[in-house]
Parts: structure tokens; sequence; C-alpha cells
């Protein structure tokens, strides 16, 4: 058995490899970070979204979710086990790593990329106006919730989802292309980026205790929080490898021959 880029995908893959390397070099331009703050936001929602939907798929209360200024973010949840915490904790980091993955299986399976991206803005907006707004207000006697953090949330929400939208309706079906793969680097390279983060804060050579969700892992199971961080990180890496062998990789068997879906929109 080998394997081989598809002919068809060609030019995705080098609209994947364009997205990478602007990316990338937005890291080292001056103030480029202005640019990348809609995109961080973003992957702060999709993060704290995957604790939500992990509280809800185990069944475990959810009080709010907030989205900070500096692209931080916190979603209070009342885990009713060790694994269901586990699993909560969990979602975050991985979730990020999952949807920008995600977003290449779409892109290669030729879903349409302006559905995707409204799809996108459904549910960050959902995030922000529910879980972000509806919910804290409903939880107001609950002590840890902060009201502090609701008018950020709600309007960095709406205009994400809102540009979204923008672009999916407005935008050449080129860009739209170029903007989800855009999309789907960010997720995974701020996911990557922020599980960075978390390993350092969380190494034995790190002074003071850093609450991260690495750091509840270990108050569930002794593990100690660099060890999850490096579990994260392997495990979002085996996402990207199989995401990108189905965005551009052409498989050969010995009896069957797989014809590759052609990109179109």
């Amino acid at each position: 058995m080998e394997f081989k880029v598809a002919d068809d995908v060609r030019p995705q893959v080098r609209t994947l490899l364009i997205a990478t390397v602007l990316s990338i070099a937005f890291w080292f331009i001056p103030f480029a970070e202005f640019l990348m703050y809609p995109f961080k936001l973003f992957v702060t929602f999709i993060h704290e979204g995957s604790h939500v939907l992990a509280s809800i798929v185990t069944t475990s209360g959810v009080a709010s979710l907030r989205v900070s200024p500096d692209t931080s973010g916190v979603v209070l949840a009342s885990p009713h086990s060790s694994i269901a915490s586990l699993i909560i904790s969990s979602a975050g980091y991985l979730g990020a790593a999952a949807y920008g993955a995600l977003l290449l299986v779409l892109i290669r399976r030729a879903v349409a990329a302006r559905a995707v991206l409204v799809g996108s803005a459904v549910f960050v907006l959902v995030m922000a106006l529910f879980f972000g707004f509806v919910l804290p207000l409903m939880n107001a006697l609950t002590p840890d919730v902060s009201w502090a953090g609701i008018p950020f949330t709600v309007i960095s929400g709406v205009i994400i989802a809102g540009g979204l939208i923008a672009i999916a309706k407005y935008a050449s079906q080129w860009f739209v292309n170029f903007f989800l793969s855009f999309l789907a680097v960010q997720c995974i390279l701020n996911a990557l980026s922020d599980l960075k983060t978390v390993a350092y804060l969380s190494s034995p050579f790190t002074s003071g205790q850093v609450h991260t969700d690495a750091a509840n892992m270990y108050v569930v199971t002794g593990v100690p929080p660099f060890v999850w961080t490096l579990i994260w990180i392997g495990v979002s890496f085996v996402l990207l490898t199989f995401a990108l062998r189905i965005y551009a990789v052409k498989k050969y068997s010995n009896s069957t021959k797989q014809q590759d879906l052609p990109f179109e929109d």
C-alpha cells in the first residue's frame, strides 16, 4: 500500500500551505497580532464551546460561558462524576484542534465552504447569546458567575458571527475557500500554541500553581498537569495527521482503488 498527494487536490494543498505560511508569518510581523485578534477570539469560543458540549454530553450542568479580552475564557460547569470532569476538562484544547481538523475534512469532502462558515457563525452565536448571556442571567445568584464578563462575551460573539456570515454571503468563492483554510490553520496552530503555554505553566520548573484545564485533571486523577498536557499534544498531532491524510493523500491498495472526490462548491 502506498500514498501520494491526489492530483485533484493539489490546488487546495497549495491554498492550505499559503494559509499556513501566512499564519506563521504573522507571528513575526510587528502589530500583526491586532489582525489575528479576531481569530484568537474565535478559537477561544471553539475551546469554551467544546467544554459546553462535553458538559451537555455528560449531562452535567452549565452555569455560564465567559470570554475575556485577553482571549482567555472559562466555563462554569458542574460535573456529576470524575469521568465527567475528565471529559469536560479535556474537551477544550482537543476540541479546538479537532474543529480545525474537521474543517480540513469538510474542505476535502467538497462540503460547501459558505455553509461551513455559516454553521461556525451559528455555533459562536449560540455560545455567546445563550451560554454567555441567558444562562448567566438565569444563574445570577451563583457566586462564581461573573456579570462583568457578559458584555464582552456577547459583543465579541455577535461581531465574529456577523463577520463570518458576511464573508459567506458577499465574498468571492476563492476568498471563501481560502478563508476557511486559514480558519482551519488558526484553530490548529492556536490550539497547539495554547498547549505549549500550558505545558510551560505546568512544568516542574515553573514556580506557583496556575489554574488550567490540566490542573483540573490533576485534581481528579493525581496525574501531574504536565503529563496531561503532553497527552493532549499527542492526541492533537494524531488528529492533525489524520485530517491531513484525508485532505491531501490519495490511497492505493492492491485490490481496490478509491477515486477521490473532486473539490467543488
